[in-house]
Order: C-alpha cells, then structure tokens, then sequence
C-alpha cells in the first residue's frame, strides 16, 4: 500500500480501525471510481478519500486532516459541476454513502444525510403524500443544492429549499459534531442559508414539507423558427402568474438525441388540476407547438423531466448572467446566437 503524503501509516491505520466507512489511498480498489463526479471534465487526484458512513466517520476525517495538514475538500451525493468537491493531494470527505432519509409524516417533516439525491428524498416523501421545494433535476444532491439556496418547480408556492430548512447537523473544524437552527446555534444557522462554504461539514438536513400529492406538469416544444415569439409570449405571460405555477423556458436540443433546436417550455403547477387547466390555459394555446406534453403527474415525476438532459460524465462548461429584464433585443441576441 502507498504512503499517503503527509500521513503516516500508524497514524492512518489507527484512524481505520474505527472507521465505518473506507479511507482509500490512491492504489486501493475504489479510489478511481470514489473520486469521478457527475462532470467529465473533472479529472483530480486527492490523496486521500473518506467515504464516510455517519457523522463520526466525519469527524475523524477532520481531526486527521488537521493532524496531518492536508487540505479537506466535501463531496455529497449530487453533480458538483464546479469540481470544487475534488482537489488534488486533498483529504476528500465523501458523503455520498450517507443516503438515510427519516419523513416524519405527523410533523410534516424529513431529514435526510448530506448524500441524498433528490430524486430519493422525493420519493420517501411521497409515500406520505408530502413535498418540499427540490432540484429540477432528480440526479442533484440535497446538500449542494440547499446550502447554494435552493431552487425548484415549487419555489413560487413553498419558497427555495433554504425557506423549508428546519436544521442542519455539522461536523465543525474542530471535529465537533453539532446542530444548527433557529434555537441553536442561530448564526450558524443563517450562514448555512445561502451564505457560502467552510462553515463546517454539513452531514444531514431537516426540512419542513407540504401536503401535496399530484402537479400538472410538462413540456411543451415549438420549433426554433418560432422561438422568439415564444419568449416574448413567455416574457408577458410570467408577469401575473399564480404562486401556484413554476415555469422555465429555454433553447434546447431534443432529448431524442436528433439535435432538433427547439424553444421550449417547462411548466409545474401544483394547484388543483381546475385552476392549473384555466391558468396554463393561454400558454397551452399559443402558437403551433411541435409537441405539448402536459398533463397530472406525481410530484417526483416533474423532477426528472430534464434529466435526460444531465448525463453523468457529460463534458459540462457552463457560464451564467443576470438580466433585469428580458428585452426583445435580447431574445433576439439569444435565438440568433443558439441556432449559428
């Protein structure tokens, strides 16, 4: 077995005779695949990796970083476009086996460990008839995707993941294992919420949920000739909606793997299946759409209706920008620049 950089084997064998999780050097069985995130441009090597199984095998990962002086990158379950959960010659703390949800039906309430994906915690809460504001894609984890805010298709209704956070159980630098929220720890708490990382390590989340069992939801598609039409509509049309619809429009490419450029229209209403037929209703009669798929569905469902669009080891470079309005000038930048 290789000799971790700046960790002695004593040392690292001690720490292994506790660890419920695996702790794997760079030759050991595992270690590629521990180290691969959803973005295949992420090639990184950490010296060591922690693939922790609760809070304990968290803290001793950080109490042996600081022994040793490696730096400590965090992984949960999810994507992490931004690679920034791999850095080379690091002490990864891997939380991705930590899946445990516990839904508490007569509190309306879930908590789930930091490498839950979205798509599970849906599901359990489901069963109970309940929801809260997640990815709009199935594959995200709940950790990055909360502790960055946390939009979703029920955002309009319920707030951003971060308005339905109750707790968050965290590993501090000094090993400590505590729990953060409105009573305890209550600046923590509100830096947790949006305000960025090394705060500690986020090991587990408790939301507040919602009854709510079926959305109307889908896509409908129109041709890309028709796209600037499409977002003026689009534009217009988001100025009064209801709490109640979510909508997202974009250019796309057909899921169908064709490379059909299309202007295309998510909708999420979680209303009742009268009030969102009457208010989808102009959206859905709009110009001569390609495809309209739109109908009931379970809740979970919506959220893996782009997932087709988020392979694993795709090759992600993404770049993003605010506008304060979406001008016709704009649309047209937008439609122009997609289809050359």
């Amino acid at each position: 077995m290789a000799i971790t950089a700046g960790v002695d084997t004593e040392r690292l064998d001690a720490v292994r005779a506790g660890f419920a999780g695996a702790l794997l050097q760079q030759d050991d069985d595992g270690y590629d695949d521990a180290r691969r995130i959803h973005n295949g441009l992420i090639d990184r090597r950490p010296a060591l990796i922690a693939r922790c199984r609760g809070s304990a095998d968290v803290a001793d990962a950080v109490l042996l970083a600081r022994d040793t002086g490696l730096e400590i990158c965090v992984r949960g379950g999810g994507h992490n476009v931004a690679g920034r959960a791999v850095v080379d010659g690091a002490l990864m703390i891997d939380l991705s086996p930590m899946r445990g949800i516990h839904v508490d039906p007569v509190a309306q309430t879930v908590r789930a460990q930091g490498g839950v994906l979205w798509g599970e915690l849906n599901r359990e809460a489901a069963v109970h008839g309940l929801a809260v504001t997640g990815g709009v894609v199935s594959t995200t984890g709940i950790a990055g995707l909360t502790l960055g805010g946390g939009i979703g298709w029920l955002m309009p209704k319920f707030g951003v993941a971060i308005d339905n956070l109750i707790s968050v159980d965290l590993v501090t630098a000094e090993g400590e294992a505590i729990t953060a929220s409105a009573e305890s720890h209550p600046d923590l708490f509100w830096a947790l919420r949006g305000g960025g990382g090394n705060f500690g390590v986020a090991t587990s989340f408790e939301y507040r949920l919602h009854p709510l069992r079926q959305v109307l939801g889908g896509l409908i598609a129109h041709p890309l000739s028709a796209a600037g039409e499409l977002l003026r509509f689009v534009r217009e049309f988001a100025k009064d909606l209801p709490d109640e619809l979510m909508i997202a429009a974009g250019l796309v490419h057909a899921p169908d793997g064709s490379g059909l450029e299309l202007g295309a229209v998510v909708v999420c209403h979680c209303g009742s299946e009268e009030q969102a037929n009457a208010d989808l209703k102009p959206l859905l009669e709009f110009g001569e759409p390609l495809m309209t798929h739109v109908g009931p569905m379970p809740y979970p469902v919506i959220n893996t209706i782009l997932d087709a669009g988020y392979p694993k080891g795709a090759l992600n470079y993404w770049k993003s920008t605010f506008f304060t309005d979406l001008s016709d000038e704009i649309i047209d930048i937008l439609v122009d620049n997609f289809a050359a």
